[in-house]
């Protein structure tokens, strides 16, 4: 793939799955915080799902749209876009009631010195939107950064292990989960906790910018020497997918790949790819951020887009200058300062 476009055709192809889960969703669907990395392409690959089905739903998209290039894109698209600032209440309040939501709504870089501002949007608004949306099911996005690092050689994060977020951002996405189960249980409130790391789209992501560091002959830190990925398309498709597995309590849901990925193998792959030699700097930590997804992965089955595809992808858009958004994921940050 050499182009945007090329690319989110790709991305937003529906599985048969997928089409066959959305015609069992009674409702129109609402994704909020749509104007996110995931938002736009997770509301094309849900629109294109229930073109194909043959149904009269609607999709919506909730974002502030501070450019309004995007918004005209997924409204040419086919998608309601509602422009709001949803810790405004007239905003809040003003939007339609939608069976099916899709809650992406949150605030990760920037957290040092805004602390306040994360907080808000991560702990404090999914309170108020539970409550105006006691009546829906809901997919809240959470973090796989709740839990601990854990080590490497041993069994990872699976749903039952007790969370112990590092750092103010982690710990506002527990606030979330924790005020969203509040509702839940107050409202019966049917939701999904969708605890993710690391999607990949070639235009960020972990696979971006080790592929970019062997590129460029730049050192490649190893401290956190392993991590999992997840394709940004499969990751999609299990978000809408979701929907049909919410509950009250609300259900977590692991959502990453299958493999534990070494760093440093991941760089020597590239420079396979490029003919570099990589630079290496630090030890891989025996300790690192990865997540057991195989309740995800029995529900929804592997993701189709395999890591090797990804390398493949990715080294292609690397050498070919391809488009990307310079939007870092810290994912070597141990101490959770975002």
């Amino acid at each position: 793939m050499k182009t945007i476009e090329e690319l989110e055709i790709f991305m937003t192809e529906p599985s048969q799955a997928l089409i066959q889960d959305v015609s069992k969703l009674d409702g129109d669907i609402m994704i909020v915080g749509v104007g996110g990395k995931m938002g736009p392409t997770l509301a094309k690959m849900a629109k294109r799902a229930i073109d194909k089905a043959g149904l009269n739903k609607k999709v919506y998209g909730i974002s502030r749209f501070s450019t309004p290039e995007l918004r005209n894109e997924l409204n040419a698209f086919g998608i309601h876009t509602i422009s709001a600032d949803l810790l405004k209440d007239e905003d809040l309040q003003a939007l339609p009631d939608v069976k099916n939501i899709i809650y992406m709504a949150g605030n990760k870089f920037g957290t040092v010195g805004n602390e306040h501002f994360t907080w808000a949007m991560n702990a404090y608004l999914p309170g108020r939107f539970a409550d105006k949306f006691s009546d829906s099911r809901i997919v809240s996005f959470s973090t796989g950064n709740v839990y601990p690092l854990t080590e490497v050689i041993s069994s990872h994060c699976s749903e039952s292990q007790p969370v112990n977020p590092i750092g103010e951002y982690a710990q506002s996405c527990l606030g979330r989960e924790r005020v969203l189960t509040y509702f839940s249980n107050k409202n019966k409130t049917p939701m999904l906790m969708f605890r993710l790391n690391y999607a990949i789209d070639l235009r960020y992501g972990v696979l971006l910018e080790v592929a970019r560091q062997v590129y460029n002959e730049q050192p490649i830190d190893l401290t956190m020497g392993n991590v999992n990925v997840i394709w940004q398309g499969d990751a999609n498709e299990y978000a809408i997918r979701s929907l049909l597995h919410t509950d009250s309590p609300p259900k977590l849901l692991n959502v990453t790949g299958p493999e534990t990925i070494s760093v440093r193998w991941l760089s020597e792959e590239f420079a396979k790819r490029f003919t570099k030699q990589p630079v290496f700097v630090n030890k891989e930590q025996p300790t690192a951020l990865l997540n057991d997804a195989s309740q995800a992965h029995k529900l929804f089955g592997y993701p189709k887009v395999t890591i090797g595809q990804m390398i493949d992808m990715t080294a292609e858009w690397v050498g070919n200058a391809g488009y990307t958004y310079n939007k870092p994921t810290h994912f070597q940050e141990r101490q959770g300062a975002f």
